[in-house]
């Protein structure tokens, strides 16, 4: 009996379904908003080479090789910044939001404002560090014209098995 799994955009969640029978055109509703049809999902171990199934990729909330680009470019500058210059710092986040097409929400657009300005990343942290605990720090590209907030880069995982 496979097991499928099915991305649920507006809940950014995957959710695994257990089909009885071999079913590749049977998409189910979300668990959780039980209204939302689903994309599927390619696993892991089916991908063969860069092969993706129609429409996984595409219903992601961010470009997946702009991410891995600017996760690598993070890791090979990050280790030359001068910890006690937050202006490096500062332009090291523009960089990755540039490359990614992220926005930063607005407490923290004004945070990296203050540190471009050259003030003490401990000072704003101190005094902004309630607001940036209550909001998603970065804004995606298609939830920027909905209005919607930002989720994490990853959707999160339900281990549940769900009959399809």
């Amino acid at each position: 009996m496979p097991i499928y799994e099915f991305y649920c955009k507006d809940c950014h969640t995957i959710y695994n379904f257990l089909s009885k029978t071999i079913n590749t055109t049977k998409i189910p509703l979300c668990p959780k908003c039980n209204t939302t049809h689903m994309t599927r999902q390619t696993s892991i171990f089916s991908v063969t080479g860069r092969a993706t199934e129609e429409g996984s990729e595409a219903d992601l909330p961010f470009d997946e090789s702009k991410m891995e680009k600017a996760m690598a470019m993070l890791e090979r500058e990050a280790g030359n910044i001068n910890e006690d210059d937050p202006r490096q710092a500062a332009d090291l986040m523009r960089k990755l939001t540039d490359m990614t097409g992220m926005e930063l929400g607005p407490g923290m657009a004004e945070a990296l404002k203050r540190m471009e300005n050259g003030e003490d990343p401990d000072q704003i942290e101190a005094e902004m560090g309630a607001l940036l605990e209550e909001e998603d720090p970065f804004i995606l590209p298609d939830a920027k014209s909905k209005g919607l907030k930002a989720r994490s880069l990853q959707p999160k995982k339900d281990d549940t098995l769900y009959e399809m």
